[in-house]
């Protein structure tokens, strides 16, 4: 039977460790989630408080992301906006 490289590291790598929370400029950008009105799609990301422009960084797909999403960036769920 051959395994594939790929296959073998999902069960056989190493964990990766989870990065220590990344800095954002909390005066001059606000955590938000843009929703998608027709599909649903939610991305989280920061919105620039001066120009409104949204920096989209990830995917949210379930609680697991948002929840990593806050632990990433060191953002409370009560800071987070969410925009449509």
């Amino acid at each position: 039977m051959k395994i594939e490289a790929g296959v073998s590291a999902m069960f056989f790598g190493k964990k990766k460790k989870e990065p220590s929370a990344v800095q954002y400029n909390k005066e001059g950008k606000k955590p938000v989630i843009r929703a998608s009105i027709c599909t649903g799609e939610k991305t989280a990301g920061f919105k620039d408080r001066k120009t409104g422009q949204i920096e989209e960084l990830m995917l949210i797909t379930g609680k697991k992301d948002l929840e990593r999403f806050m632990k990433l960036y060191g953002v409370e769920a009560e800071e987070i906006e969410t925009v449509w």
